[in-house]
């Protein structure tokens, strides 16, 4: 393939990729202002987060096998249509309950991060592979950076609903470029789609992610709670029963066996504990009244630029990644990006008490995302087979999701267990949320540690990214203690 087909395939991978990433956090500090143009409560106005993960979550690893299946690029365009027909849903919801479902609509856009990667894997060059997947989750970094950055300025110069428009006309542009430019890829999976498989994937996930989003509102010992935290028990097991037993599984269970595999899941699930927690928590300490004894009293705008740090070293050192995954490889640059994100979490625990620390602290915790994000696309692409990526870098953008779930909630529940008389939390509840967020991260790449070591050897001559593909048996691994 032309280079220049190349470079315009990647621009339309990363700006779907981009906006849907951007979505996920460029609503949320708009969310008094949609409350009260809306006339709706608070606890109402939390479904239009809740209802995009729930969607995101379900649809991500399913219509990543729908395009490991029919065709990526296909499936792609599909996805694109409908996050630009969510937007434009949005931007002219006359109630929150119009909003709530364009929201779920904008979910389906999750299938974009394992889609992009798998047409990058089946139609660049081998040698174009490891980097254009680092260059493509710098970006998705990045978009979330931006939704916290940009927010702010958006609502204030313009309206709130324009944080949906500008997305409509960016994700429609790329459809039609998509049309044109993108290639198929010449890759299926076979079999069928699981659908016994898919429903009750969706259905442990939405009583799994439930409780956790809500049960703020709820109560953690309400029977809601306690009863959908049992269901999700009941239908992981049998989901896991359905899937081993199914002869075309949506998620290949013997592929999430592989050591590669799981040990990088592992340390998704704790990465994005830590990760999500911050982009919740941060924002709010510092917009807390100086008068509390703690915060800055800043600004919804003024708060998005203090995480500009983030957002600038997330975008920098994913970059920097493809660079340094050749000298180092997948694994070092994972670990040492939770290592970035458990130092900024210590900090943050022990200095909060200037505009400047929580800067430096935003961004050490950005170059652990930008080399983290990076290197666990890498890591899951290089040890599966072509025809398992969609599903498998799904499942991994999910677990990284039930990660944030479980990290934010916890993190909820410390912050929230002691208010003062103003209602407002004390400081010791951010204080506890921090050093926890400090140890999840340590976690994450204590589990990076585990990731076995992978020294490929005989790759035969092969123009495809797949040659050089240790799960397709065409190279060899040598795994290290």
């Amino acid at each position: 393939m032309p280079r220049t087909s190349t470079r315009l395939t990647f621009t339309v991978l990363a700006t779907g990729a981009g906006v849907f990433s951007m979505l996920q956090s460029l609503i949320a500090p708009a969310l008094p202002t949609v409350q009260h143009a809306l006339h709706t409560s608070q606890s109402t106005a939390t479904w239009v987060m809740t209802a995009y993960l729930l969607s995101a979550s379900v649809f991500t690893p399913i219509l990543g096998r729908v395009g490991d299946l029919i065709g990526k690029k296909r499936t792609l365009v599909a996805v694109l249509v409908t996050v630009a027909v969510g937007c434009l849903l949005a931007a002219l919801a006359p109630t929150i309950g119009v909003l709530i479902v364009a929201r779920v609509v904008q979910g389906i856009g999750g299938a974009l991060f394992p889609l992009s990667f798998g047409i990058i894997r089946d139609e660049f060059d081998a040698a174009e592979v490891p980097g254009s997947i680092s260059n493509l989750s710098a970006v998705i970094a990045a978009g979330g950076g931006v939704g916290m950055v940009a927010a702010g300025p958006i609502v204030s110069a313009l309206d709130y609903r324009w944080l949906f428009w500008i997305p409509v006309a960016v994700v429609a542009m790329a459809t039609l470029v998509a049309v044109r430019y993108v290639p198929e890829s010449p890759h299926r999976a076979e079999g069928k789609v699981g659908w016994l498989g898919a429903g009750l994937l969706s259905a442990w996930l939405v009583a799994l992610l439930l409780p956790l989003s809500q049960a703020g509102v709820w109560g953690w010992g309400s029977a809601k709670v306690i009863g959908l935290f049992a269901a999700a028990v009941v239908l992981f097991a049998l989901w896991l029963l359905a899937e081993a037993r199914s002869a075309h599984p949506l998620i290949d269970l013997r592929v999430m066996r592989l050591p590669a595999v799981w040990t990088t899941n592992l340390a998704a699930l704790l990465f994005g504990a830590g990760m999500y927690a911050i982009w919740s928590f941060l924002p709010g300490f510092v917009q807390t009244p100086a008068a509390a004894g703690y915060g800055f009293g800043a600004s919804v705008t003024a708060s998005g630029l203090l995480m500009l740090p983030m957002l600038i070293a997330m975008f920098a050192s994913g970059l920097l990644s493809a660079r340094l995954q050749p000298l180092f490889g997948a694994k070092a640059l994972l670990a040492t990006g939770a290592a970035l994100g458990a130092v900024a979490c210590g900090l943050l625990t022990l200095q909060h008490d200037a505009q400047w620390q929580i800067g430096l602290v935003a961004g050490v915790f950005g170059l652990g995302i930008g080399l983290a994000f990076a290197a666990m696309a890498n890591l899951i692409v290089g040890s599966v087979p072509p025809s398992q990526t969609g599903a498998a870098t799904g499942m991994n953008a999910n677990i990284r999701t039930i990660g944030g779930s479980i990290g934010a909630a916890v993190t909820g529940v410390l912050v929230t267990s002691r208010l003062q008389p103003t209602g407002l939390p004390y400081e010791s509840g951010y204080t506890h949320g921090f050093a926890l967020l400090t140890t999840l991260c340590l976690a994450a790449a204590l589990a990076a540690l585990l990731v076995p070591t992978r020294r490929v050897t005989g790759t035969p001559p092969g123009p495809r990214a797949e040659s050089v593909v240790p799960a397709t048996a065409k190279a060899e691994e040598t795994v290290h203690p």
